[in-house]
């Protein structure tokens, strides 16, 4: 029974040897002089030039080279001088030498080897193809010419069906126009679509993109950036979840958790989805937009459904439309728009409407809050100086009123058409209101007791602050009304013409610029792929089952996968002078 066994093992062997010598075709070849030298080439044939390149055609490949060395026996042969090899019509290379197994279809190309293909040019000293896997694969430096761009990497590997390389190790894209470099890039070359893995930059004269995981049109000059995506303007740099680069437009986009920075004036917007315009130095951000700038060591917020920045660095300009807010550790506000021009320290808060206030619509003044002191008009304009960062000065323009919580009970209250207040390191001091002036507040003594309430109208009013709080008011040509007392005030006439507190509107922290607010629906990130996993490119085989055979020039243990160099060994070069005893023509079955 074992003897069985032994038969039909050893029987199953010899199928299968023979099935595999069967696929394995014979390499045909025409020479216009063939020699033996069976001492230094033993079992091989020589084969020269004269007049023709010697041409070796196997299975859909076809070779041209002056002189070879071809094992017979061992469908293997080694090429030498300009060496020309050709797979169909899409793939050509050429070399100064080139070895090829007919049995594992494998070849190996050295010195100034030239791959082309239709859109693509791969130079390098040394280059591994598989035919049988369709892939070619070189770990000692390279270059692929593509119709826009130049790559060079450490190592590289070709995929012919897909089209496509896969570059690692000090990957360098170069373009007149931008320079990528990267960890790891694929690269295919029908598309020029390139995908980035790991730290990647692409730098150029006006930007710098970074990110570890990104896809670049090389010939469209478009971008897709994920994964601690960023673009550097050198005045302002973008952060986002997801970044969108188009470099013909000179756009960008963020999406998601987005950062503005600007580098040079010190302040940042954040948000969800920014559109940067750089040749109109613009950003545009939407979707819980806030921006920060320093002032005076203390940072003001602002926050708006949009919010845009434009300008150079030395005159930006930040413009907030609709449901305006802003907090600072001493001020707050609201408005429906806002106007900031950091290069004049002007802050212009306007009412969306300037016509009449009808039923149906209410307008909502803008407002400030100052401490204890409410102030609203049609337009308030606020001052700083660019230089030390201070408040200077705020102006209140149409339906000027300032309102302050008495310390008991009831609203101090002054009214008119215009007000400018006076702020000295960040305090309100001093406020002028002018035109048609009304005032009705509460006067007490220093223990706090009420003396009676204070209503006056005049042509113009000065009020004087402390700490803060109303200290003292001037009326100006001929005031008219004076002090009553309380009892004799009628609680219904306590307020003035206009009034309206708006004091549970007041953002006491940065949190309240979102109040009532709804979280934005976030937009679902599409990703961008890993890398496919690369399968090892030289197979494992048995000690006697070489890819190329052991007349090659190649060790074995320079066919294993490894990512060091292959040996540089020095070129052999191959003459008839060297190969032939005599200079006779023979047949390739003449012995000599």
């Amino acid at each position: 029974m074992k003897y069985f066994n032994f038969l039909i093992l050893l029987l199953f062997t010899c199928c299968s040897y023979s099935s595999y010598a069967q696929d394995a075709k014979k390499i045909d070849y025409t020479s216009d002089r063939q020699v033996k030298n069976e001492e230094r080439y033993p079992g091989a044939i020589i084969l020269s030039k004269v007049e023709n390149q010697v041409h070796f055609t196997h299975q859909g490949i076809e070779v041209w080279c002056d002189n070879a060395v071809f094992y017979n026996q061992d469908n293997f042969f080694k090429a030498f001088g300009n060496v020309r090899m050709h797979q169909g019509d899409t793939v050509s290379m050429a070399s100064n030498y080139a070895e090829y197994n007919g049995t594992t279809q494998f070849a190996f190309a050295s010195g100034k080897v030239v791959m082309q293909r239709p859109q693509t040019t791969l130079k390098t000293d040394s280059l591994f193809f598989d035919r049988v896997k369709q892939q070619a694969y070189y770990r000692s430096g390279g270059k692929v010419i593509d119709t826009a761009s130049v790559l060079t990497s450490t190592v590289g590997r070709y995929y012919m069906e897909q089209d496509k390389y896969s570059f690692v190790s000090d990957v360098v894209l170069t373009n007149p126009e931008y320079v990528i470099n990267s960890e790891q890039l694929d690269f295919y070359s029908e598309t020029g679509h390139a995908y980035l893995y790991g730290p990647t930059t692409i730098e150029s004269e006006t930007s710098t993109v970074y990110c570890e995981r990104g896809f670049y049109d090389t010939r469209g000059d478009t971008g897709y950036f994920v994964k601690n995506s960023q673009i550097d303007y050198k005045n302002r740099k973008v952060e986002g979840d997801s970044l969108y680069f188009d470099r013909n437009r000179n756009f960008a986009s963020a999406t998601n958790n987005i950062v503005v920075t600007d580098t040079i004036n010190q302040s940042v917007v954040k948000g969800h989805y920014a559109e940067v315009f750089r040749e109109r130095d613009s950003v545009i951000i939407t979707k819980r937009p806030v921006a920060a700038t320093l002032q005076d060591k203390d940072s003001v917020f602002i926050h708006s459904d949009t919010l845009m920045i434009t300008g150079v660095p030395e005159e930006r300009v930040i413009r907030g439309f609709y449901d305006v807010r802003i907090f600072k550790t001493d001020m707050s506000g609201k408005s429906d728009s806002i106007y900031v021009d950091q290069k004049t320290g002007l802050t212009k808060l306007i009412n969306k409407s300037s016509g009449p206030v009808t039923s149906v619509s209410k307008r909502r003044n803008p407002v400030i809050w100052s401490g204890e002191s409410q102030m609203t008009g049609d337009t308030i304009h606020l001052k700083s100086n660019p230089e030390t960062e201070q408040l200077d000065s705020l102006m209140v323009f149409n339906n000027a009123f300032l309102i302050q919580k008495d310390t008991v009970e009831g609203y101090n209250q002054v009214k008119g058409m215009e007000l400018v207040g006076l702020f000295r390191e960040n305090d309100i001091y001093q406020v002028d209101i002018n035109k048609n002036t009304e005032t009705l507040n509460y006067m007490r003594n220093d223990q706090q007791e009420l003396l009676g309430i204070n209503r006056t109208v005049s042509s113009s009013i000065r009020i004087m602050f402390n700490e803060q709080e109303i200290d003292e008011i001037y009326y100006f040509d001929d005031p008219e009304g004076g002090l009553i007392p309380e009892e004799e005030f009628p609680v219904n006439e306590r307020l003035l013409i206009g009034f309206n507190w708006r004091g549970e509107e007041r953002l006491m922290t940065k949190e309240d610029l979102f109040k009532g607010k709804p979280l934005p629906e976030l937009v679902r990130i599409q990703g961008i792929p890993l890398p496919e996993e690369q399968e090892e490119f030289f197979d494992q085989r048995e000690d006697d089952d070489l890819l190329l055979n052991e007349n090659s020039r190649l060790q074995p243990e320079d066919l294993q996968n490894k990512e060091e160099d292959p040996p540089q060994q020095e070129q052999e070069e191959l003459q008839p002078a060297n190969l032939l005893k005599d200079e006779s023509v023979t047949d390739e079955n003449e012995e000599i």
